[in-house]
């Protein structure tokens, strides 16, 4: 061996660092956006500005058959909002949106809760009954519950009179205002809470089994587990759902139009879809009709935009 230790070689010199190029903006992804926009702006955006138009403008029927209408301004809403009848609509309407939305809402949670709880072969069976009723057209269903609640041939005041309560024997359930709306509420639960028990359930299976074993070794109760770990791990669904279901709640006419057909007092139990096709189509008002669906649009919007800034604050999160 030599006597010489070997040197490490020199280090290369350094090379200075390439300058970052400066890139536009991407225009693809924008150009890609552009059909689904045009697509939108044309279903959605010409109908709202014919319904702004027309809510400014004298309509009638004598406009229906060609004659042009007058610019009225904002006579349309003034002449709306100062009728008393607009006010009892909203309230009754936001008690009955708001009630059919929680209730719709905690009835789904429970029910997802029992699907994730049961064997799994009885889960597939409740699986298969919520899509049934999720299914069902949406005229069948409000016809069967009307005959459920007849009040000469129907099932319900034949049980309540079987069980001992003898003064619902006859009793009309559409007759009156508050048994017309539980009858509403009963069918309108019941047509939502699948969507509801299926959205939450989906949500329920991607919380670990991980984080609720260990939480159980730390001696948390079934309580605890749901209130303080598997209800807020849901959390985004939940508020997802509410928000939809407060949307569609506060937009319900169908199945109360076709409970008032069978005999229910209209004034008393008209909601604010109901009002705008009793104003447009009934007394052929359709510019003040277009006044009140702007004010629905409006309200829709001052309702929802809690739950829209609470996701927006846990998507900045």
């Amino acid at each position: 061996m030599t006597s010489t230790a070997a040197r490490p070689a020199p280090a290369p010199a350094a090379r200075p660092a390439p300058r970052p190029r400066r890139r536009g903006p991407r225009l693809t992804p924008y150009a890609l956006l552009v059909p689904a926009v045009a697509v939108l702006a044309a279903g959605l955006g010409y109908p709202l500005f014919w319904q702004v138009v027309t809510s400014l403008q004298e309509f009638g029927l004598a406009q229906q058959f060609g004659q042009p209408p007058t610019f009225v301004g904002l006579d349309n809403y003034a002449r709306i909002f100062t009728d008393d009848r607009l006010w009892a609509v909203v309230v009754r309407s936001i008690v009955f949106c708001l009630v059919n939305a929680f209730l719709t809402v905690g009835t789904g949670v429970l029910l997802a809760l029992l699907m994730k709880a049961v064997h799994p072969v009885v889960r597939v069976v409740l699986q298969v009954g919520l899509l049934l009723a999720w299914a069902m057209p949406m005229v069948a269903a409000v016809t069967v519950w009307k005959w459920l609640f007849d009040w000469r041939t129907g099932v319900v005041n034949w049980l309540l009179v079987q069980l001992g309560f003898d003064s619902y024997a006859g009793h009309a359930w559409l007759a009156q205002p508050l048994s017309f709306f539980f009858v509403a509420t009963v069918i309108i639960v019941w047509m939502s809470v699948p969507f509801v028990a299926l959205s939450v359930y989906a949500a329920l299976t991607q919380v670990s089994d991980e984080v609720l074993e260990a939480a159980r070794i730390d001696g948390a109760g079934p309580s605890r587990i749901l209130w303080h770990i598997t209800l807020p791990l849901v959390r985004p669904v939940l508020s997802i759902v509410l928000l939809l279901q407060i949307i569609w709640d506060l937009r319900v006419f169908a199945q109360i139009k076709l409970l008032q057909d069978g005999g229910a007092p209209v004034s008393e139990t008209n909601l604010l879809g109901n009002f705008i096709y009793e104003t447009g189509i009934g007394r052929q008002d359709f510019a003040g009709a277009a006044a009140v669906s702007i004010f629905v649009l409006a309200l829709t919007v001052l309702l929802s935009w809690p739950y829209v800034r609470s996701l927006l604050k846990e998507d900045a999160r």
